[in-house]
């Protein structure tokens, strides 16, 4: 799925273009492997000074694709999603997110990676993994927990509870929240040049010092996370909700 991801590059920022507008950017095996390359390159390159994430202006992205996910499941940690996941955990350059419309599952979680956060305020995230018959991914078990306080954490992983742009921004899970995508996008890109005219060794330094408390804590709990996962994809609960999933599409 070449054009599944479009690769951009402007100056020292490389933009990640997730590309799927007929299945709203559902990530699939190819894609995450595709994001993860472009990540560790982007983390060795000397000419790359940010990272974009984004979508369109319509849609950030629905997640896993359910179909992808069936055919073949991830079976351990060296699956294409996990390899996506270690890559954007290790990227020492700045990381910036433009989001807009669905951000479901990974497409939230993946944001708590994220240096910066620019969301639409009525973009819709959710993390439905309960609901599927799957547990929280990519530390998010271990993040929002400290980040919302338990209560509300419960609220988004126990029950799968949905919020906005606007109150992602409130709850710190966003830098700010904007009127549309187009803006949203407009002004992750705004931000995510300014790094161009930063000393690049000294921003690397300050992510580094800012991540590093919590660095090994939160790849042993991604670890534990995706093995408990990977073996959730193989139960009852799990195969009937994501057949009832497809089901019903």
């Amino acid at each position: 799925m070449p054009d599944a991801i479009h690769v951009e590059r402007e100056g020292g920022l490389l933009t990640l273009r997730l590309n799927r507008p007929d299945k709203k950017n559902a990530l699939t095996r190819a894609m995450y492997a595709q994001l993860a390359e472009a990540l560790s390159e982007a983390d060795q390159s000397p000419e790359i000074n940010a990272v974009l994430i984004t979508g369109s202006a319509e849609c950030f992205t629905a997640g896993n694709d359910i179909a992808d996910f069936i055919e073949q499941p991830p079976s351990n940690l060296d699956s294409p999603v996990f390899h996506f996941m270690l890559s954007l955990l290790d990227c020492r350059k700045p990381v910036i997110a433009a989001v807009a419309g669905a951000a479901v599952g990974i497409g939230t979680t993946l944001l708590l990676h994220c240096d910066l956060v620019y969301v639409s305020r009525d973009a819709r995230l959710r993390m439905p993994f309960v609901n599927l018959g799957l547990c929280p991914e990519f530390g998010s078990s271990l993040i929002l927990p400290r980040l919302l306080g338990h209560a509300k954490a419960a609220e988004l992983l126990l029950l799968g509870e949905g919020f906005s742009g606007e109150q992602a921004a409130v709850w710190g899970v966003a830098t700010e929240a904007l009127g549309s995508g187009e803006a949203a996008l407009a002004k992750a890109r705004e931000m995510a040049l300014r790094f161009e005219a930063l000393p690049a060794e000294a921003v690397r330094i300050s992510k580094q010092l800012m991540k590093a408390p919590d660095r090994e804590l939160l790849r042993k709990v991604i670890e534990e996370e995706g093995a408990l996962f990977t073996e959730r994809l193989r139960s009852p609960e799990a195969l009937a909700a994501l057949s009832g999933f497809i089901n019903r599409r």
